[in-house]
């Protein structure tokens, strides 16, 4: 009876690992979390020396494999992790990849975990190639913004399955300047979900994932949420229906199990000011009436109205065709709550652009300085 419920262990060890190969079921890569130690034989150290040391993922360049709470002599730093006890960091030219089996023509969203352990320049790119496949350029993600107070952000990004096995690569740019090579950013707590194309609401709602129920994939337990980074028009959105437009700032995705929500279990924290908006657009008939209404509130984690003035949060909206823009003003207690606002106009053409933002900046009252803001949620446009 031991031996063959040994076996039955193994064997739903063995279905376990296989369902998690599957990018389908939302969830961790495989050591998406770098907890399966390297071969020790193919290390140096902290050094990784061979490619395939790293269980299930393939490391080029000088690539580390840190310990939570490692002291760095003559870098003046003690390297923390977000979730568990290892992480791994990349230097100049150094990426790390592993081969995803996924359904092809379906879109995924990554999420993972950043760090900067640099004065110098990181530039941290991501992308997808097929199997074998030469590094495609990727996007670069802003990381030169930190937005926790632990140095950590984790960060969501999108692409389109062209085929059904794909390489996710990680790679930390080299511009030729570093000063120390082996110097680069950590990262940590991959994992993956399955994006669904946002459908337009009821109610004759014009607007997509109006309520951001839509989106990446959120850490069970985290508290910091997930940033959507800015990208092109034509980029896939790992926030369906939206566009992050921004130069180098984000917008923060959260979730109602450990922030405060107006409404469903998702929202989005402007947390850049001015320098990022949630951009949709939409079809419309030229010349017809137009009411968009939103969301505004605080997330519930101590952002609150600062200042000697008590300066309240202010979220502009603005469209195609409408006479000025809506402000909405919320005085937050950093505590959660939501008023809402409206913004009536009429459309000028086949296309209208729906734009939200903040437009004052606001940081945490913990002292920590980190960047946070008002949350937008349930937005919709109707046009009779």
């Amino acid at each position: 009876m031991v031996v063959n419920g040994a076996r039955c262990a193994a064997v739903l060890l063995l279905a376990f690992a296989a369902a998690r190969a599957v990018p389908d079921v939302d969830g961790p890569l495989l050591n998406g979390n770098f907890e399966y130690p390297p071969n020790r034989s193919q290390m140096n150290g902290t050094r990784v020396t061979g490619a395939h040391a790293i269980p299930y993922w393939k490391a080029t360049g000088p690539v580390e494999y840190v310990e939570s709470g490692t002291d760095r002599p003559g870098e003046g730093m003690v390297l923390v992790v977000p979730e568990g006890a290892h992480a791994v960091r990349l230097g100049s030219g150094a990426s790390v990849r592993q081969q995803l089996s996924v359904t092809r023509g379906a879109r995924y969203s990554v999420t993972f975990s950043a760090a900067r352990t640099c004065g110098q320049s990181e530039r941290l790119r991501l992308s997808v190639v097929p199997v074998d496949a030469a590094d495609a350029p990727g996007r670069e993600l802003p990381i030169q913004t930190v937005y926790s107070a632990s140095g950590w952000d984790s960060y969501a990004w999108a692409f389109h399955a062209e085929q059904g096995v794909v390489t996710l690569v990680v790679h930390h740019g080299d511009d030729g300047g570093a000063e120390d090579p082996a110097c680069g950013p950590l990262v940590d707590a991959f994992a993956i979900k399955t994006l669904h194309p946002a459908a337009q609401a009821a109610g004759g709602n014009l607007l997509r994932n109006g309520g951001f129920e839509e989106g990446p994939y959120v850490v069970p337990g985290s508290t910091c949420g997930v940033l959507v980074p800015p990208m092109d028009e034509g980029a896939l959105s790992p926030l369906p229906g939206w566009v992050v437009m921004s130069y180098s700032k984000a917008a923060k995705y959260v979730d109602a199990a450990r922030h405060a929500v107006p409404g469903g279990s998702r929202a989005v924290e402007l947390v850049a000011g001015v320098e990022a908006a949630l951009v949709q657009e939409v079809d419309t008939v030229p010349g017809s009436a137009c009411r968009m209404e939103f969301s505004v509130g605080d997330a519930g984690d101590g952002c609150v109205a600062c200042g000697p003035e008590l300066q309240p949060m202010r979220v502009v909206a603005a469209a195609t065709g409408a006479q000025g823009a809506a402000t909405v003003e919320y005085h937050s207690r950093g505590t959660g709550g939501h008023a809402r606002g409206a913004l009536a106009f009429t459309a000028e053409g086949s296309r209208t652009r729906v734009v939200l933002y903040s437009s004052s900046y606001h940081t945490m009252s913990d002292g920590s300085g980190s960047l946070c803001g008002p949350v937008v949620d349930d937005v919709s446009l109707v046009c009779a």
